[in-house]
C-alpha cells in the first residue's frame, strides 16, 4: 500500500488533479514563437556586446556573462519543453528547435530527452535511482559504506563540487558521450556526436572571426554561469526536506510527482528567466503543459501554491541535506544522520 501523501487542504487527489489540468496541456504556437524570439535575440545581443566590450576592458564584458548565462538557462528551458513535446504542437518542430538549442547549451537533445524521460518516470523511487538524478543515498546505505566510499559521497555532495566543479563536468565533458546509454545502439551516439560536431563547427566559425582567446573569454563564462544555475535549479526541485521518496512497492507516480517536486516560488524576473520551471510539482504531474502556461494553472488553482512551496531564501537551507531518512521520511544532513546513528 503506497504511503499517503502529505495532507494539503483543498488539494485534490493527484490523479483527479491531472484530469482537471489537462486543458492546459496545449501549446499556443504564436506564444511559443514569441517566447523563443524574446529569449534568443537578447541572448545573441549580449554575446555580441561581450565581444565588443572586450576592446574596452574585459571585466566589463565579463559582467555581461551573468545576464547572458541566465538567458542561456531560459533557452535550455525551451529545449526542455521541446523534449517533453510541449512547446510546439508538431513533434518535428519540437525536435529540431530542441536540437538547435542543444548546440548552444552543449546538451545532446535526443540523448538528454531519453534520460530526462526516465527521470520523470522514476522520480522519488528509491529502487530506480541513477539516471537524470542528483545521486542520493539513504541513511542506512551511507552507514553501510566503507570509509573511502563515504568520503567520496561526502565530496560529491559538497557544495563546491555539486555547484562548482559539477556543472562544468556535466555540460562540458559528460554530455560529450551518451553516458548510461553507450551500449544501447547508435541513436544515443548519433545525438551526442551530432551535437558535438555542430558545436565544434560553430565554435570554429566564431574563432575564425574573433580569435581563440576572445571566444574562450566569452563562451566559457556564459556556459559556466548557465550550467551552475541549471544544476542549482535541478537540485532544489527535488532535494528539499519534505520531498517524497519511496521503495518500489510503495511508490506512486502521481503522488511522487506532486509531492516529491518543489514549488520554487521565485521573484517575478527570476520566474521569467527560468521559464516557470520552479512550478515543478505541476510540471512533473503533467509534463505536456508548456512552461508559459504553468502560471495559468497556479492562477486558476491557488490551492496549489502552497504544495511544496519554497522561497529563494528557504532554498539555501537545502544545501546541507544529503541523505534520505527512510524512518523519518525526510532528507537530512550528515550531522543529523550521525545523531540518528
Amino acid at each position: 500500500m503506497p504511503h499517503q501523501a502529505p495532507a494539503s487542504p483543498g488539494v485534490p487527489d493527484p490523479r483527479a488533479l491531472l484530469r482537471e489540468i489537462a486543458p492546459y496541456a496545449r501549446p499556443i504556437t504564436r506564444r511559443s514563437l514569441f517566447e523563443l524570439i524574446v529569449t534568443a535575440l537578447p541572448f545573441l545581443m549580449l554575446v555580441v556586446a561581450m565581444w565588443i566590450a572586450t576592446a574596452a576592458g574585459y571585466w566589463f564584458g565579463l559582467f555581461l556573462a551573468l545576464p547572458a548565462g541566465a538567458l542561456l538557462v531560459r533557452l535550455f528551458m525551451i529545449q526542455h519543453d521541446c523534449g517533453h513535446g510541449s512547446f510546439f504542437r508538431r513533434r518535428a518542430a519540437n525536435d529540431w528547435v530542441g536540437r538547435a538549442i542543444g548546440v548552444l547549451t552543449l546538451t545532446p537533445y535526443d540523448y538528454w530527452r531519453r534520460t530526462h524521460a526516465l527521470h520523470h518516470a522514476r522520480t522519488g523511487n528509491l529502487d530506480h535511482r541513477g539516471i537524470g538524478d542528483v545521486d542520493t543515498l539513504t541513511v542506512r546505505e551511507f552507514q553501510a559504506l566503507g570509509r573511502g566510499r563515504r568520503l567520496l559521497y561526502r565530496l560529491y555532495r559538497h557544495p563546491l563540487i555539486l555547484f562548482g566543479l559539477g556543472p562544468a563536468w556535466v555540460f562540458l565533458l559528460q554530455h560529450r558521450l551518451p553516458v548510461g546509454f553507450m551500449r544501447e545502439g547508435w541513436r544515443p551516439w548519433l545525438s551526442a556526436m551530432a551535437t558535438n560536431a555542430a558545436a565544434a563547427g560553430l565554435a570554429a566559425a566564431i574563432i575564425w572571426h574573433i580569435g581563440l582567446a576572445a571566444f574562450l573569454l566569452i563562451h566559457l563564462p556564459i556556459t559556466l554561469v548557465a550550467a551552475t544555475i541549471g544544476v542549482w535549479l535541478f537540485y532544489v526541485q527535488h532535494q528539499f526536506e519534505d520531498a517524497m521518496w519511496d521503495r518500489d512497492q510503495d511508490w506512486s507516480f502521481h503522488d511522487a510527482a506532486l509531492h516529491g517536486s518543489s514549488h520554487y516560488d521565485l521573484p517575478g524576473i527570476l520566474r521569467w528567466l527560468t521559464a516557470n520551471i520552479g512550478v515543478h510539482h505541476i510540471h512533473h504531474l503533467s509534463s505536456r503543459i508548456p512552461s508559459y502556461r504553468l502560471s495559468e494553472v497556479l492562477r486558476d488553482r491557488p490551492e496549489l501554491r502552497q504544495v511544496g512551496r519554497m522561497t529563494l531564501w528557504q532554498s539555501f537551507k537545502t544545501v546541507p541535506l544529503a541523505l534520505w531518512d527512510e524512518e523519518k521520511r525526510r532528507l537530512v544532513s550528515f550531522r543529523q544522520a550521525r545523531a540518528v546513528g
